[in-house]
């Protein structure tokens, strides 16, 4: 498909209205953005300072620099019980890792499945030359394996997985996990495990599939610094996988972005290493904002919504006859309330709303309240 087919994304839409209205003197609330209103910890941006100074700003290997690889070696393996070398590790910005990993799965052909309601993955698997099959999670958004064989098929190449997942906020059991990796080690599908939010989790442990099969082989698992670590802006991210893979998405970097800057992944493996109690800080506090966010839903009673056991995400049910969309549309510009459709994450979000619980918390509980306004006001 080319390029001028694929839609604009709607999420970094509305994230630059919600900036115009803001340099306009708008009072807004901006509940739709996936980024903690946390700032990077300072002891990271210094060892960041600490490598420009040094030099480290010339090109280096598009694998990633010695030290940033053995760093996500000897997490994986401690943190996520992957049993991984070197080898099997590459530094690549967690988005852009998405498509490289579905390009280097498909050979740009074949489909993928994708999870109702999911992140935005239909997009990257255009880009590729796939097609994007959705599969329905179950009514508590946890997996239904059933479903992912109904929609397997001899075209497929490869099944997406998040967990936790963004927008659900749902985390995926060990059980459900290796069930679907031995149907698609028996199919010889690749699996593709976004854990963009693995420290961010408040009761259950997180479970990386990777974990489940002796060597990295069908399972290509995606990881982030950005909520981590409140590095957004960094793009900083890794895979871990089969040196097959690995040397595939080195050759992506190679001939794109040739590589990243090596005062961000001097950094990167510094925060890997010694980063742990900056993001034990920062789940501390958002499972705070979580009870208050959850606190707000209650007092709406036209919402519906289970309690997120990872990610910062609320995905609520409201109850009136309006699109996701209009809602969201109607509800930054008469209340300055920025949330994100949930038609955007698949069909089965339609009458959904994203809603971060990232913000400072006066912003979610002047927001909320705004928002339960709004609702109220709108006919069932």
């Amino acid at each position: 498909m080319p390029l001028r087919d694929i839609g604009d994304s709607v999420s970094y839409g509305i994230f630059g209205k919600v900036n115009e209205m803001a340099s306009r003197g708008a009072k807004v609330y901006p509940l739709a953005i996936g980024e903690p209103s946390f700032s990077t910890p300072r002891a990271i941006i210094a060892k960041a300072q600490e490598s420009m100074e040094a030099g480290n700003t010339r090109y280096v290997s598009s694998y990633g620099i010695p030290e940033v690889r053995a760093a996500i070696r000897d997490k994986v393996r401690r943190r996520n019980r992957i049993n991984a070398g070197v080898s099997n590790a590459i530094f690549i910005s967690t988005k852009l890792a998405v498509y490289a990993s579905i390009v280097a799965a498909t050979d740009g052909k074949g489909e993928v499945l994708i999870p109702n309601p999911g992140y935005f993955y239909s997009q990257p698997v255009v880009l590729s030359g796939a097609e994007p099959v959705w599969y329905d999670l179950a009514g508590d958004y946890s997996l239904d394996v059933d479903e992912i064989r109904r929609r397997t098929t001899t075209k497929t190449r490869a099944i997406i997985v998040n967990t936790p997942s963004n927008p659900t906020g749902k985390m995926l059991s060990s059980r459900q996990l290796k069930e679907l990796l031995d149907f698609s080690r028996e199919r010889k599908i690749y699996m593709i495990s976004d854990e963009s939010y693995e420290d961010l989790v408040y009761e259950r442990k997180h479970v990386s599939v990777g974990s489940l099969e002796q060597e990295p082989f069908s399972v290509i698992s995606v990881f982030s610094l950005s909520k981590s670590f409140a590095m957004t802006g960094w793009r900083a991210g890794y895979v871990v996988a089969g040196e097959r893979v690995v040397g595939l998405l080195d050759r992506f970097i190679e001939h794109t972005l040739s590589c990243f800057p090596p005062f961000i992944q001097y950094a990167s493996a510094y925060a890997l290493r010694a980063g742990g109690d900056s993001t034990r800080r920062f789940r501390e506090e958002l499972r705070g904002r979580r009870a208050l966010m959850e606190r707000m839903m209650r007092r709406i009673p036209r919402l519906e919504f289970a309690r997120a056991e990872g990610a910062f995400y609320a995905f609520p049910k409201y109850d009136a006859e309006i699109s996701s969309l209009e809602f969201s549309t109607r509800l930054l510009d008469s209340k300055g309330v920025a949330v994100l459709p949930g038609s955007i994450f698949g069909p089965a979000g339609e009458k959904h709303l994203r809603i971060s619980f990232a913000a400072p918390r006066k912003t979610i509980e002047e927001g909320m309240g705004l928002l339960g306004e709004f609702i109220e006001s709108l006919p069932r």
